[in-house]
């Protein structure tokens, strides 16, 4: 990163208000804010989420959330090493800012000014040069990493400027390679297990996942990713690609212990379908138990579901209980037969799961 120049004050400036010196530095250190000294926020007038993930399934959930809460942040996987992202990664040696992107973009409004802004961070050129395939957000987004020099700080001037409905965090501020351990990623092999490295490259892989890790190893999290989780009402986790967006949020140790300890309630929100190559073959209840394995202490509320995509019930039921949740099923994928979740219907069902289970209070 570079050093900050004094003809950024005024982007500095431009950053969400009421965020003093003191308070930033206290939020790094993962204080929730009435530990902090800070006035507690009223409780009542909505729900304080966040929401865990990356790609086009965090897309998905923050679509929906942004219609039900004007207190939403999103925590979002930096393990990213293709496309565009990879990149400007290996380029430059930044964290990938592509699924950063996706989320800004999906916290977007419905006015014109926010589906503009959607559509332009989106844009990707076409040309015979270094420019094809490269997204305008990803640009924009290093390039005040590289001028702010602080990760968070870009990321918070973004989202003022798209006008986002919330506010974006990546998950560490070290780029990180996912692994994956893989049975029978030889074909010719099949009772083999390989180590298949990177995030692009797990997310397609053939044969069958059985454990991902992180490197490095223990990375450290981002202290404001931490504090919102501990300072949420609730906490959302998925949908998304399960072994290269969900999963590795549990791989983090600050943020899993955030997670295990928040007073937050915690909804798993299940994929629509299994996802070719990473999870082929999975039935919901499977994506309960490797989850489980990658993270025996985790504890959830609800586990909702698409009530389409669950062929048995009780088996979903019985997997939910070991984490002492319930399953809620509904409606939530949209008309088209693709495994897309529609924002109206998975906004409705978020809703009732936050005004049914463990409710604080009237949130309107």
């Amino acid at each position: 990163m570079t050093g900050r120049t004094p003809r950024l004050s005024r982007l500095r400036r431009a950053v969400p208000e009421g965020r003093s010196t003191r308070q930033a530095a206290e939020a790094r250190a993962g204080r929730p804010a009435e530990a902090r000294g800070a006035r507690p926020r009223r409780r009542g007038a909505q729900p304080k989420v966040v929401a865990l993930g990356g790609g086009m399934g965090l897309s998905a959930s923050l679509a929906a959330l942004r219609r039900i809460t004007g207190d939403l942040t999103a925590v979002v996987t930096v393990a990213d090493d293709g496309g565009s992202s990879g990149r400007l990664r290996d380029e430059l040696g930044v964290l990938p800012p592509g699924d950063l992107r996706k989320a800004l973009a999906a916290l977007c409004g419905d006015d014109d000014w926010g589906q503009t802004w959607a559509r332009v961070i989106q844009h990707r050129f076409t040309s015979q040069g270094d420019l094809h395939e490269h997204a305008v957000g990803n640009l924009l987004i290093v390039a005040l990493w590289e001028q702010l020099g602080d990760h968070v700080q870009a990321l918070d001037l973004v989202g003022k400027l798209l006008g986002a409905h919330g506010r974006v965090l990546p998950m560490s501020a070290v780029p990180l390679e996912l692994q994956a351990l893989v049975r029978g990623h030889d074909p010719e092999r099949p009772e083999d297990v390989d180590t298949v490295r990177g995030q692009a490259t797990v997310a397609l892989t053939p044969g069958e996942v059985q454990s991902v890790h992180l490197v490095p190893h223990d990375p450290p999290a981002v202290p404001e990713a931490v504090a919102a989780v501990l300072d949420a009402d609730w906490v959302v986790l998925g949908p998304g690609s399960w072994f290269s967006s969900v999963i590795p949020h549990l791989l983090v140790p600050e943020l899993l212990d955030a997670l295990t300890t928040t007073k937050a309630r915690r909804v798993l929100s299940l994929n629509l379908a299994p996802q070719p190559g990473e999870t082929a073959g999975f039935s919901p209840q499977r994506h309960l138990e490797v989850l489980g394995r990658h993270a025996p202490k985790l504890a959830l509320d609800v586990v909702l579901a698409d009530e389409a995509a669950v062929p048995d019930r009780e088996v979903l039921t019985e997997a939910a209980k070991r984490f002492g949740a319930a399953v809620e099923l509904a409606p939530v994928a949209r008309g088209d037969g693709t495994p897309r979740h529609d924002p109206e219907l998975l906004a409705a069902a978020y809703d009732r799961i936050f005004r049914m289970h463990g409710r604080i209070g009237p949130w309107r």
